[in-house]
């Protein structure tokens, strides 16, 4: 069997740019556009089309994350559509994004890959309609996803108030978990069945509760993210640790040294940012990168642990008890 992780450097969302490396990409590289509701720097771009609906933009691609070529499509596929439940939006249309070794590996594993993202957007009710391949000497897929929602309602992280709990929809540690499976061959199809559960029940209950704070924990972390709404919203997030759920094997996986680089080079952003009052271990796992994660939430919904809170800023953006 063909193992499609030892096929590129990376793998999934640790693969990405470093956090602060892409923010000064950014920022000379995006002017201000007028009619804009959000543009660089949340899960989606969004553009108000009338008084009820703004149209929402994303896109989301990676190196195999997984072996199996059907799980790889099914998780880049919930992975892409994660940035429109993030946003509280509803996706509409995908187009397919995939680059193939056409020489090197068949194209009946690119087919599987496919079909894996397909059988994804088929759950969440969004036509795939065909969209660019190329041929690339490392393997990579993924979607770019329109979405609508209601202007007034979004999902922003910059919509934090003092004295909002934060929720945590998903359990952290794929990225470790991952990362052995990269290099040993174990399977965890737990972290697999993490991957691809949609997170559009936890987007819908977000705004029925009134949530208007929102992101998804992707590749830069737990720590990488929550800077992210701390610092938007100005204003300082409390992790508590203890609270916060882990997928089994993941503590085990950070001791016996499967930790990505880019789980390393989230925690380096993080820490001029942070007091943390806890160990190596457990920093590293809150900066795990997370290959669809859950989302963050400020507010409560049915379900999701609350592991923090939102308060007035203080010294540092982040702090972690």
């Amino acid at each position: 069997m063909t193992r499609l992780t030892q096929t590129a450097a990376g793998g999934g969302c640790a693969c990405k740019i470093p956090p602060g490396e892409l923010e000064s990409l950014l920022a000379k590289a995006l002017p201000a556009f007028p009619g804009l509701l959000v543009g660089a720097g949340d899960d989606a771009a969004a553009i108000r089309i009338d008084g009820d609906r703004a149209v929402l933009s994303t896109i989301d691609f990676f190196t195999p994350v997984v072996d199996d070529p059907r799980d790889w499509g099914r998780i880049a596929a919930a992975n892409a559509l994660s940035d429109v439940y993030a946003m509280g939006g509803d996706p509409v249309l995908a187009v397919n994004l995939l680059c193939w070794p056409r020489t090197v590996l068949p194209m009946e594993i690119a087919a599987e890959v496919l079909g894996g993202g397909a059988e994804i957007a088929a759950q969440a009710r969004c036509p795939v309609a065909g969209g660019h391949s190329i041929d690339d000497p490392e393997p990579k897929y993924g979607m770019a996803v329109t979405g609508i929602a209601h202007p007034d309602r979004l999902l922003r992280n910059d919509s934090g108030t003092p004295g909002t709990p934060l929720s945590l929809t998903k359990p952290l540690g794929v990225g470790v978990l991952n990362t052995r499976h990269k290099a040993t061959g174990e399977v965890f199809p737990h972290a697999v069945a993490s991957m691809i559960t949609l997170n559009a029940r936890a987007s819908k209950a977000a705004l029925g509760a009134g949530i208007r704070c929102g992101t998804d924990v992707t590749g830069f972390g737990l720590l990488g993210h929550t800077l992210e709404i701390a610092r938007a919203s100005g204003l300082t997030a409390v992790i508590d640790a203890a609270a916060v759920p882990f997928l089994d094997g993941a503590r085990e996986a950070v001791r016996d040294g499967y930790v990505s680089g880019g789980t390393r080079r989230n925690l380096d952003w993080v820490r001029p940012h942070t007091e943390s009052r806890t160990d190596e271990t457990t920093e590293l796992l809150l900066a795990d990168a997370q290959t669809s994660g859950g989302l963050l939430l400020a507010g409560e919904i049915p379900g999701a642990p609350v592991i923090g809170e939102l308060v007035a800023r203080r010294d540092h953006l982040v702090e972690v008890r």
